[in-house]
């Protein structure tokens, strides 16, 4: 069973939302699973530290997840056009794996949320890419045969799923927002297998 890392971060809960749409998608796909995991927050003052187990949520990412996907999709919320620092921070920390191989080769799709309509989304899942090139993984976005990239008037980019949180960032996910965090998963997921099946 090929596995997925689904990993994120989510300050308000609409990334967390994203990160289980998306990993229904990679579910929806046989003998294809997702291992959903978070990264902790960063402090602005010192190193922080957190107990190895979040009160809450699904747990913390470690390198070991890394090394053990078959393809990655990740998500943060918009910091000013940017991934947010936490998700930065962990991708900072794996040059152990860049030096390793250990993502050359493997699929991977972004996805991030944003208070406004032209927060920064399509930059964000930009920023999320570049480090993913530099580790050598397969980027995929979204066609346009996924008509709902061309009806939104939420969320939602060729470059990959997004959603339009509102000023008080608590607008639910829109049914095309849904369908496109799906898709993308199971763009994914498919990518996989088919790597998966192509290898003798």
């Amino acid at each position: 069973m090929a596995e997925i890392l689904v990993l994120f971060y989510s300050r308000n809960g609409n990334v967390a939302q994203m990160a289980r749409a998306v990993a229904s998608g990679v579910e929806g796909v046989a003998e294809v699973e997702a291992r959903i995991r978070t990264v902790p927050a960063v402090s602005a003052v010192c190193e922080a530290t957190e107990e190895s187990i979040p009160e809450q949520g699904p747990p913390y990412a470690t390198h070991q997840d890394l090394a053990e996907c078959a393809g990655l999709a990740l998500g943060s919320p918009t910091r000013f056009g940017n991934m947010a620092a936490p998700v930065k921070y962990f991708l900072d920390g794996t040059s152990t794996q860049w030096l390793a191989g250990a993502l050359r080769g493997k699929p991977a799709a972004v996805f991030t949320s944003t208070s406004s309509m032209h927060g920064g989304q399509e930059t964000t899942l930009v920023s999320m890419m570049l480090p993913l090139l530099h580790h050598g993984m397969l980027l995929l976005g979204l066609p346009y045969s996924e008509t709902d990239l061309l009806s939104t008037r939420t969320g939602g980019t060729p470059y990959g799923a997004s959603h339009l949180a509102g000023l008080d960032s608590n607008l639910p996910l829109s049914d095309e927002e849904k369908r496109l965090c799906v898709a993308l998963g199971a763009r994914l997921a498919n990518t996989v297998k088919a790597l998966e099946d192509s290898r003798p």
